[in-house]
């Protein structure tokens, strides 16, 4: 499913996006600042962007302490996105949080490797979707389930997600 980026997702409403086939847009990756958010530059604007449909574990947050896994999941995302690295991203519903984050899916340009549901996969994140940015949803829950049934990652080294370091 092809889904369209907008220029009022980059909040330059004059900007034009690099368009890719398909609808998808190239970004260039700025800062990883933990395991389920980065920075970013798309149309040479610096973007903080949230990755849709995962929740990795604490490391930066001032109301929550470090949270097992967490910096294994900052370090899994600097792994597979390099400073540097050419990114295809998409929106789903929803194009920002409350926090003002731009919500995407992260496609590694390279290889077309998903990063949002690779993270999910291996263990590093857990799912979570919030209404109305669920297009993936049931794909999600299917590769979380797989991976907490075969202890990868989090699951056999933190008894699961939001577990405090100890």
């Amino acid at each position: 499913m092809a889904l369209l980026f907008t220029s009022a997702c980059t909040g330059s409403p004059s900007a034009t996006p690099t368009e890719l086939e398909g609808g998808a847009l190239v970004a260039e990756v700025e800062f990883i600042v933990d395991g389920d958010t980065l920075d970013l530059i798309i149309d040479g604007q610096e973007e903080r962007v949230r990755l849709i449909g995962i929740d990795t574990p604490e490391t930066k947050s001032e109301s929550v302490p470090v949270q097992c896994y967490g910096q294994e999941a900052a370090d899994a995302l600097a792994g597979l996105l390099p400073v540097g690295s050419e990114v295809q991203i998409q929106r789903d519903t929803e194009p920002r949080d409350r926090f003002g984050r731009l919500l995407l899916y992260v496609t590694r340009a390279t290889d077309g490797l998903n990063v949002n549901r690779w993270l999910v996969e291996q263990g590093f994140a857990d799912v979570l979707f919030l209404e109305p940015n669920t297009t993936f949803e049931s794909e999600f829950v299917g590769v979380r389930n797989e991976a907490r049934a075969q202890g990868r990652g989090l699951w056999s080294a933190c008894d699961g997600p939001d577990q405090p370091l100890e």
